[in-house]
């Protein structure tokens, strides 16, 4: 396995702290694998650690029906000796996992470590009974870095042809290296999307109109980076013949980020400094289910690129936002406790007309922090002007943080 040292860097810092760690994430973006190579890691530093590992979605463990299956399970494997290491893998799966996972910190000396697919994961049941002493560490699909890695490339294919390869097949850990072979891939890609469908949005939430789902999902695939609002969906439905309020797209909206498969982004108000109720944007996790389901286009690239460079800066750290200044709009303003950026992303910056239209709102902001475009334009790489940076997307991607 080649090892995802982003997130086993974050579980290593956390490892032996009272903080059970919950990794999050859409099915098969690497979870089971990392918590495998964190075992791998534990037993590499002491051979005689007691690990204990489960993943639910294996047969293993099917005769695991409730709380109190798995606690009692759990229990006979439990040592007196030192500390215990369970790591749960699809832990909801079983009811009232909280329960027993609460007892595990009470009863024994232990290090715990969950996996799971849905966002129920951290409701407000499982804060209730852990209090506040859980770490989130949230894993995405590769990176352009990670794909690099995990990919078998030829020494003669360019970084850009490369990258052509990264937005188009997106970076799903378990199935990239079938890209040679669209069929297999288009197949195995279309297996993650109709499993995270199903079983974490229809099956999760008893939905009885999958259809409207997935019409519902297939139009913010082909809105990336658009201010939608679900009046502009349930409007746009309609018109085409699904009649469907406004209030039923908030809840399947909600369904659907909770499943991991779609990200809002709301607006911020730069000179207002506050969060506004109105329009979002919504980005999909991966560039490549997008291609799968809708087909791929050149035409999309200038959308597909801002959906790039929104999850990498979720990567790096970053609380995001979109920016409104006056009537102007900022792609991204990327916060954290340290450090806060304003970033554009444009395809292109040859036609004098874009560039002035990207650099216009950046330079409508009066403060001190930096502002960068990103563009695909090599000419632009490591230039500035009045103070704004360009960069190019795949120095940026590839840049050390």
């Amino acid at each position: 396995m080649i090892s995802r040292d982003l997130y086993l860097n974050k579980l290593l810092a956390y490892k032996d702290t009272e903080f059970i760690k919950v990794i999050t994430g859409i099915r098969r973006c690497g979870k089971s694998s990392l918590l495998k190579l964190f075992m791998d890691k534990i037993l590499e530093d002491k051979k005689n650690s007691n690990v204990i590992y489960m993943n639910f979605e294996s047969f293993d463990f099917d005769d695991i029906l409730t709380y109190k299956d798995m606690y009692n399970r759990i229990k006979q494997k439990i040592s007196k000796q030192g500390t215990n290491y369970i790591l749960l893998d699809e832990v909801q799966r079983i009811q009232n996992w909280e329960k027993c996972v609460n007892a595990l910190t009470v009863d024994f000396n232990s290090d715990i470590y969950i996996t799971g697919s849905n966002a129920y994961l951290l409701s407000s049941e499982l804060s209730t009974y852990l209090s506040g002493r859980y770490i989130e560490i949230k894993m995405l699909p590769l990176s352009f870095k990670e794909f690099l890695n995990f990919s078998n490339f030829n020494s003669n294919i360019s970084i850009e042809d490369k990258f052509n390869e990264y937005i188009k097949f997106g970076g799903m850990p378990g199935i990239i290296k079938l890209n040679n072979d669209n069929n297999l891939y288009e197949n195995a890609i279309k297996g993650i999307y109709n499993t995270v469908f199903m079983k974490d949005v229809v099956e999760r939430n008893k939905l009885v109109d999958a259809t409207l789902l997935e019409k519902i999902l297939k139009f913010l695939m082909s809105n990336i980076g658009s201010l939608i609002s679900s009046k502009k969906i349930s409007d746009f439905l309609t018109s085409q013949g699904t009649k469907v309020t406004h209030n039923t797209v908030i809840n399947y909206l909600y369904f659907l980020e909770n499943a991991y498969i779609i990200y809002k982004v709301p607006r911020f108000d730069i000179k207002g400094k506050e969060l506004l109720k109105t329009l979002e944007k919504y980005y999909i996790v991966d560039t490549g289910i997008r291609n799968t389901i809708l087909g791929f286009r050149n035409s999309d690239f200038g959308h597909l690129i801002e959906n790039i460079v929104y999850f990498e800066l979720l990567r790096r750290g970053y609380d995001i936002t979109i920016g409104k200044t006056g009537s102007l709009e900022v792609d991204f303003i990327a916060s954290n406790s340290n450090d806060k950026k304003y970033y554009q992303v444009s395809y292109s910056m040859l036609d004098e007309t874009v560039k002035s239209r990207e650099l216009a709102p950046l330079k409508n902001i009066n403060d001190n922090y930096e502002k960068i475009i990103i563009t695909m334009d090599k000419l632009y790489s490591n230039t500035s002007e009045d103070g704004i940076k360009f960069k190019y997307l795949i120095d940026f991607l590839l840049e050390e943080t």
